[in-house]
């Protein structure tokens, strides 16, 4: 039995993933660092994913099992953290594989940047098969942060880190209040939340993890990770954090994106001040009870905080671009939630 303190350990739920567990066990144990235990919930699986649970912890002493009936994977992600023992967690995913030297990278970015609580890698899709035009502008987009400030300017497009490719502090986790159970995405959750602590992001900027794509993943078929889930946490912590300062939203987009990020925010008590647009078809009318304006009208509106909430390809970039020159500046005056 291994009772030195690990260096790192790894939580890994599992439910029902037998095809694809032993390879991803596989990568952790393949690691370029050593020091590491891997803690693994069988989550209720009723297919053989126990029996190679058991096989890897009667190979490999660094491996610990726990089982329990299912409970959902924020259960059995506090479970796994819960029976953890060093100080930086990491996270895997029972159907993803972890390159080489992934732990390895992160564990050295943590220990030179003692600000940063959090941080991931770059991604790749696999098979490649199955990723579609979507999947792949998304992880693109992931891909393009390079740095802390890249994930802070994108915090509010969509959580800029992919949540397998965690690795944290375990003392911020707990102080923070670890993984909860919200109606909306855990990892946004939880990645918010450390932000609202005023605590540092990372990323690794290589691929060293590959993302197994599917219909059948959580983020495709629960409602908690639906278009909805993702405004309401947002707006959730706008309300506690940016907006204390301002008074409402102005809402840059008076189209479905816009509209919808409207209808979440006055569900949620948060005033639309006015919407801004450039089709003059738009320009007088209301939406909302707010009014359409031109971006020449941005100045009657200084104190309200705006939201950047367009669909279409490359106007986020363009609405940045015409804030700035305006004088508004991105993370206080507005941010891209779109």
């Amino acid at each position: 039995m291994i009772t030195a303190t690990p260096a790192l350990s790894v939580l890994l739920p599992v439910r029902d993933a037998a095809a694809t567990l032993d390879e991803a066990i596989s990568s952790i144990r393949s690691q370029s660092v050593r020091h590491w235990e891997l803690v693994a919930v069988d989550d209720g699986s009723t297919d053989e994913s126990g029996e190679i649970l058991r096989r890897h912890a009667g190979a490999d002493p660094r491996i610990r099992v726990a089982t329990t009936g299912k409970r959902g994977l924020v259960p059995a992600l506090e479970m796994a953290r819960a029976a953890s023992r060093a100080p930086i967690l990491a996270r895997m995913d029972a159907d993803d594989f972890a390159e080489p030297s992934r732990l390895e990278a992160q564990l050295s970015l943590l220990a030179r940047h003692p600000g940063v609580a959090l941080c991931g890698t770059h991604v790749r899709y696999f098979p490649r098969s199955r990723v579609r035009d979507g999947a792949r502008r998304y992880e693109a987009w992931l891909n393009g942060h390079r740095s802390h400030e890249d994930l802070a300017r994108d915090l509010w497009v969509e959580c800029p880190l992919s949540h397998p490719t965690f690795a944290m502090r375990a003392s911020v986790v707990d102080r923070v209040g670890g993984y909860r159970e919200m109606a909306w995405p855990e990892d946004y959750d939880l990645v918010l939340r450390i932000w609202e602590a005023g605590l540092g992001l990372g990323v690794v900027p290589q691929v060293l993890h590959r993302w197994r794509e599917g219909s059948e993943r959580l983020s495709r078929v629960d409602s908690r990770y639906g278009p909805e889930a993702f405004r309401r946490v947002k707006l959730h912590f706008l309300s506690r954090t940016l907006l204390r300062k301002k008074e409402g939203v102005l809402v840059w987009g008076a189209g479905p994106t816009g509209k919808a990020f409207a209808r979440s925010a006055i569900a949620l008590g948060i005033p639309v001040r006015a919407f801004v647009d450039l089709d003059p078809r738009k320009i007088g009318q209301e939406v909302h009870g707010a009014p359409v304006i031109p971006p020449a009208g941005l100045d009657a509106f200084r104190d309200a905080l705006a939201l950047a909430a367009v669909g279409r390809p490359g106007a986020r970039e363009e609405i940045r671009a015409a804030l700035r020159d305006a004088g508004w500046v991105e993370g206080s005056d507005f941010v891209a939630v779109a």
